[in-house]
C-alpha cells in the first residue's frame, strides 16, 4: 500500500519519473547528485518508498537524541561520532560488516551549496567496504530520477572521479546555481 501511494504521489502528483532499476544489492554506497536543497529529502524518501527498501544514513550522534532520535533511527538512520582524531571512513565502513543490509546515502558535495569539487570520504567507504557505488540523481530539470548501474571503485581515482562525474552530465539542482 505503501508503495503505491509513494508512487502516485512521486509521479501523479509531483510529476517525476523513475528511469534506471535500482540494482538487487544489500550492501552498496548510494551517491545523489545534485544535492542543492531541503526538497532532495522528500523525493529520496517518496524513491525508497517506491522501491520499498531500506536506505540509510550516517548523522551527527546528536540528531539521535530525543526528541526527534526516534525518528531519525526510524528513517534508517546511524549515529556517527564526530569527534575530531577518529578515522570515519573506517568507522562507517565497519557498518556494512555489523549489518547484513546496509545502503548508504550519501551527498558527495557535503553541503548544499556550489562546490568545486566533490568530497572523497563515500568512495573511500565503498572501497573499505568493498561495496559498489550506485549513482543516482535528482534531476530537477526533467522532473527525472535517474539510477546508475553498479560501480566498483578501481585503482584509479582520477578515471574513476570523472567516470561518477559524467553520469550526472546536464543534470539540474532544485536550486540550478548550486548545481
Amino acid at each position: 500500500m505503501k508503495k503505491h501511494i509513494a508512487k502516485y504521489i512521486f509521479t501523479k502528483l509531483l510529476g517525476w519519473r523513475l528511469t534506471g532499476v535500482f540494482p538487487d544489492l544489500d550492501k552498496c554506497v548510494i551517491i545523489v547528485v545534485p544535492h542543492t536543497s531541503w526538497h532532495d529529502f522528500y523525493i529520496g524518501v517518496l524513491i525508497r518508498g517506491i522501491l520499498g527498501i531500506r536506505i540509510n544514513f550516517v548523522g551527527k550522534k546528536e540528531l539521535f537524541k530525543p526528541p526527534f532520535g526516534w525518528y531519525f533511527k526510524w528513517m534508517g538512520g546511524t549515529p556517527l561520532d564526530r569527534t575530531p582524531g577518529q578515522n570515519k571512513v573506517q568507522a562507517i565502513a565497519a557498518l556494512f560488516e555489523k549489518e547484513s543490509e546496509f545502503r548508504l546515502a550519501l551527498a558527495p558535495e557535503g553541503t548544499r551549496k556550489r562546490v568545486k569539487e566533490w568530497k572523497t570520504g563515500f568512495y573511500y567507504i565503498a572501497k573499505e567496504a568493498k561495496v559498489p557505488i550506485v549513482m543516482v540523481a535528482f534531476d530537477f530539470g526533467k522532473n527525472e530520477v535517474k539510477v546508475s548501474t553498479p560501480f566498483y571503485p578501481g585503482k584509479n581515482k582520477e578515471q574513476d572521479f570523472a567516470y561518477m562525474q559524467s553520469f550526472y552530465k546536464n543534470v539540474v539542482g532544485k536550486v540550478p546555481e548550486n548545481t
